[in-house]
């Protein structure tokens, strides 16, 4: 039935479309990074939020009706959102809504990534969407929701799960499907310990992205049913999806890259050293992830900074980076820069040395300091001949340090409070 794809079909169907980001999440491996931020507020690529992702895809996708579901320490996420993300006009019917957990419905919080829908249907109702369309808000991805929304369409599919193919280790933080040859799912499991592997590819599972197409019709009536089971625990993955495949129409749609028919970059940065690893991949001659891509643009809340600046020429004390990202605000001063990524207003002092790290906005690197293997949190101050990287167990009396060898450093694991609670 491809043949009815047209742009016109797809821009039809992305315009009946209202998305809903599940960006709630604490995203507790990321340790101290998520200690006063939600995990999808975290900066990513420079200059980015990983919330920046899923929101640029939508845009891109013609899909201008969207809905940010917050709950765990969303200050600067909802700030981040009001700065960023207002541009659209509502009296064109465009919005970036931001969907705080507000006890609409029950007298709890948002107790499950379905509860947080269910919370939120008479707000769902009132937009009249023909589908809903479910993120997850803490995923690095480009990927255009039309297709998908178009072939929910044709398949004449009741819901429809985004997937890619996974590595069994790895299956099992996912949940893991098994489909028929046309694509529709005949079993589903939640974080499985032993992930069942894809016929004829006896090392590899596929696993869902949660991304999630529905009839809205459908989708009010799956959520009204689990809010009234006291066993639920009100999770798409774990309730909803294997009491529906039985009995309804569940297809899977696979993320591939559109010219090649590979499947396409996603990373998920949910560990330290999973979020230090894909952000040093920026860096690389031909990322998979190209963030200069004009004809697929990631939006996000542009502060006024002046150029970067690198100071001082001299044989000791010469301020450059190579093979590195700088953003805006930075000044290299006679420090040393190697294969790191520097965020926004990042000062590095004169004679200090940075290898392959990663830097957060607003960070103050003192003088003599040497850095490696390193992510540094927002705003912390670094004092003059620090060393980080070098000796991993001194390291661990001050610092996070992680299976792979990373250090994360934040203000507070210097003495420098930048969150006061009373």
């Amino acid at each position: 039935m491809n043949s009815g794809r047209t742009p016109r079909f797809v821009s039809r169907l992305t315009r009946d479309t209202l998305a809903l980001i599940l960006a709630g999440g604490r995203g507790s491996r990321l340790r101290q990074l998520t200690l006063w931020r939600a995990k999808p507020a975290v900066p990513f690529g420079g200059k980015f939020r990983i919330i920046d992702f899923p929101l640029s895809n939508c845009l891109n996708s013609g899909i201008r009706r969207v809905g940010v579901l917050t709950q765990y320490k969303a200050h600067s996420l909802i700030q981040h959102i009001q700065r960023g993300w207002s541009f659209l006009r509502g009296e064109f019917g465009e919005f970036v809504e931001l969907l705080p957990a507000q006890q609409r419905i029950e007298s709890s919080w948002y107790a499950g990534t379905a509860d947080a829908v269910y919370q939120n249907l008479d707000i769902i109702r009132a937009h009249a969407p023909e589908y809903v369309l479910i993120l997850a808000g803490d995923h690095i991805y480009k990927m255009d929701y039309g297709p998908m929304i178009a072939e929910h369409v044709e398949n004449g599919a009741d819901m429809t799960v985004g997937c890619l193919e996974v590595d069994l280790e790895t299956a099992r933080a996912f949940g893991v499907m098994t489909t028929s040859s046309d694509g529709r799912v005949i079993e589903f499991n939640e974080k499985p310990e032993a992930p069942q592997a894809i016929p004829g590819r006896p090392d590899r599972a596929l696993a869902s992205m949660g991304i999630y197409v529905f009839n809205t019709g459908f989708l009010f009536e799956q959520l009204i049913k689990d809010a009234d089971s006291s066993s639920s625990s009100h999770d798409f993955g774990h309730d909803i999806i294997p009491s529906i495949i039985r009995k309804y129409r569940v297809f899977t749609y696979p993320f591939r890259d559109v010219q090649s028919g590979l499947q396409a970059y996603w990373r998920d940065v949910g560990t330290v050293d999973a979020f230090w690893e894909t952000n040093l991949e920026l860096i690389g001659v031909t990322p998979e992830l190209n963030l200069y891509d004009q004809d697929w643009p990631i939006w996000t809340y542009q502060e006024q900074m002046p150029p970067a600046k690198f100071v001082f020429d001299d044989d000791k004390r010469r301020g450059m980076a190579v093979d590195s990202m700088v953003s805006g605000g930075c000044l290299i001063s006679g420090a040393a820069v190697r294969h790191s990524l520097l965020f926004s207003n990042v000062k590095v002092n004169s004679y200090s040395l940075l290898q392959h790290a990663v830097v957060l906005p607003d960070v103050d690197i003192g003088r003599h300091c040497r850095i490696q293997n390193a992510v540094i949190d927002r705003g912390c101050e670094i004092p003059a001949h620090t060393v980080i990287g070098e000796d991993l167990d001194k390291d661990a009396e001050r610092f996070h340090v992680t299976p792979g060898g990373v250090v994360l450093v934040i203000p507070e694991m210097l003495g420098q409070e930048l969150h006061h609670v009373r």
